[in-house]
This record gives C-alpha cells, sequence and structure tokens, in this order.
C-alpha cells in the first residue's frame, strides 16, 4: 500500500530536530532506522503531516563508558549492539535478546532507541530496558531529561516522550558476569523472526548456591512491557528448586490480550514456562 502524503525534514543536529519538532507538535514523527514507522505508514495506520528524518544526526551512535553506567546512543544499530564489546560483557541480556530482533536486514538498520520509542509491547527490546533498570534521556526545548524505563512506556505504542523531544541515549547500569549475575532472554513465536507470542528477559544475581536478586521483563503481556514482580519477590534466596514454584506468579497482574491464534490463559501459561527457563538458565542452575 502507498502511504499518505507527508512533508520531509533531515535536521543535522539534536537542538534543530528539537526546533523542527517543537514547531510541528503531535502532527510530527521521528524516523530513525525507518523498521518500525515505515510498516505503519505503508499499512496507514499512522498519518503524520511531517516526518522528521534524524537518521544523520553525529553524536547518536556508538556506546561508552561512564563509571558504573553503559551509554549507548539512540541510533545506535542493533547490529552494532549485537557486536559491540562493551555491550557484550556489561549489558549481556541486552545482546542476547537484539540477537533475537526479526532479521539481520531489519538489525543493520533498525536502531535501539527507534524500538524503544516505538513502544511496541509485542517487541523484544522494551521488556529488556525494564529488566536492565535502563534509564532514556530525552533532550527538548527545555534541555535534556531522564526517564526510568519503568516510567517510559505508558499505554500500548505510546511513551512519556513529549511531541517535541527526541530521545538521544539510553543509560544502562553495568551488571557483569563477576559479580555474579547471569541473564537469559527465552522467546516464543509461531514462525522464525516473527514477533514474539511470549518473551522474558531474565537477569539474576547468585550469590552462594541461591539467588540473590531477580529482575524479570515482560514481553507481550500486556499494552506495555512489563516487569514480573511477584516472581522477582518469590526467587529472592531461592535455590534451583524453587525457580519453578515461583515462576507460577510470573503472569500475575499482567492482561494479556486474545487473538484468533492464541488466547490470554495460553500467554500466561507461556510466561510462566518461558520465566521459569530463562531464570534457571540466568542463574546457570539448569
Amino acid at each position: 500500500m502507498i502511504p499518505p502524503a507527508f512533508e520531509y525534514a533531515r535536521p543535522a543536529s539534536v537542538d534543530e530536530a528539537v526546533r523542527t519538532l517543537a514547531g510541528a507538535g503531535e502532527d510530527a514523527k521521528v524516523l530513525a532506522g525507518g523498521q518500525s514507522l515505515l510498516p505503519l505508514l505503508r499499512l496507514r495506520l499512522a498519518f503524520p503531516e511531517l516526518v522528521v528524518d534524524v537518521g544523520r544526526i553525529p553524536g547518536l551512535r556508538g556506546v561508552r563508558e561512564e563509571g558504573g553506567t553503559l551509554v549507548v546512543g539512540a541510533l545506535t544499530t542493533h547490529h552494532a549492539v549485537v557486536t559491540d564489546p562493551l555491550v557484550r560483557r556489561y549489558a549481556g541480556l541486552l545482546a542476547a535478546a537484539t540477537a533475537t530482533v526479526a532479521d539481520p536486514a531489519v538489525r543493520h538498520r533498525g536502531t535501539l532507541g527507534g524500538s524503544l520509542a516505538h513502544a511496541d509491547p509485542g517487541g523484544d527490546l522494551p521488556a529488556v530496558a525494564l529488566a536492565l533498570d535502563a534509564e532514556l534521556v530525552a533532550v527538548g526545548p527545555d534541555g535534556r531529561r531522564v526517564v526510568p524505563a519503568r516510567e517510559f512506556f505508558v499505554d500500548y505504542l505510546q511513551t512519556a516522550l513529549r511531541p517535541d523531544e527526541l530521545l538521544v541515549e539510553v543509560r544502562i547500569p553495568k551488571t557483569d558476569g563477576s559479580d555474579g549475575w547471569g541473564f537469559r532472554y527465552e522467546k516464543f513465536s509461531r514462525v522464525a523472526q516473527a514477533w514474539a507470542m511470549v518473551g522474558v528477559a531474565a537477569l539474576v544475581r547468585r550469590d552462594d548456591g541461591r539467588i540473590a536478586e531477580a529482575r524479570i521483563g515482560l514481553t507481550n503481556m500486556g499494552a506495555t512491557p512489563l516487569r514480573a514482580t511477584a516472581t522477582e519477590e518469590a526467587l529472592a534466596g531461592v535455590g534451583a528448586d524453587g525457580v519453578a514454584r515461583a515462576a507460577q506468579s510470573a503472569a500475575e497482574g499482567t492482561r494479556p490480550t486474545a487473538e484468533p491464534a492464541v488466547s490470554a490463559a495460553y500467554r500466561a501459561h507461556l510466561a510462566r514456562i518461558l520465566t521459569r527457563r530463562a531464570v534457571l538458565a540466568a542463574a546457570r542452575m539448569g
């Protein structure tokens, strides 16, 4: 299908992009890698009057360290995330989950910031951002603003970003295997490279053979990505024999949608199974 007509702008800096967005208000859409927005345009599910292409703004790509934090530019492609040595060492969960996104062609064009700003609850990376306790940095007319991932996703395809703000970086606390952290991303899809029917991002710290701390993000279990807080609490202090019992609470507080091919009850069932698998693998207990 042919997209509806729109105006096109390609700002050369973050400041210019913010001014452009502020002038257009809610009638503008940001184009980064295009792997989320272009399908919406083709299907006529989005009708922007202005598309603001930020793909060539310098300084928004790459990964760097700032003390105990990993900083990933919003325009860093999925492929760059997967292959970056800092991400693989200090945010292995992000690298592992990103490697499952779509196919190589999409991973070479799609961006981390674009995926998070799109806020599809069926996408892999929003739930990972929750599990990593990431912070998202936006720039608007009033300057920089830091939004915790737990406050960033507000509804289906909606975020805390204001119409005149641009997501510029993602800040992730380092988690290292030498500190006892392990990770695993498990998802179930109908066919290869499809959206996850359910996904589980598990980040687990083990101490003396037991789980000291667990963070679990859920994909496609509601209108937004969610944390499985009941299971996280139930996992504290347990060994391998307690994981299955704790995983039974994975769907607590969620509102999975029903589709012709999958019921809400089946999604909840998958969440429990995948959580058990992910936690055991992350804690190296399986």
